[in-house]
């Protein structure tokens, strides 16, 4: 079993800055991507960002330029720093994690969720 522990959302101010943070633990053999998705009341969740394993990285329009996701491989954690954030930005975020337990054994993990907030 792999558990997703994520921080750091919160309050903000239109043009402000949060960091979101994501580390996974539990029975990982490698990891493959990781990405980042929101869902905001009333809408469907969406794919904010993702990186692969080899550092490559997929970002939504409506983030590209203000959004940086970044990974730290040794502690198996997944970052993504917001900047000039936008009422429109408001949602629940949720880690993904994807990879293997061993050689044959799969997973696909979400986190529970962090809530971000832009006031105008």
């Amino acid at each position: 079993q792999v558990q997703l522990v994520e921080s750091g959302g919160g309050l903000v101010q239109a043009g402000g800055s949060l960091r979101l943070s994501c580390a996974a633990s539990g029975n990982i053999f490698s990891i493959n991507a990781m990405g980042w998705y929101r869902q905001a009341p009333g809408k469907q969740r969406e794919l904010v960002a993702t990186i692969m394993g080899d550092g490559s990285t997929n970002y939504a329009d409506s983030v590209k330029g203000r959004f940086t996701i970044s990974r730290d491989n040794a502690k198996n954690t997944v970052y993504l720093q917001m900047n000039s954030l936008k009422p429109e930005d408001t949602a629940v975020y949720y880690c993904n994690v994807n990879g293997r337990r061993g050689l044959i054994s799969r997973f696909d993990s979400w986190g529970q969720g962090t809530q971000v907030t832009v006031s105008s």
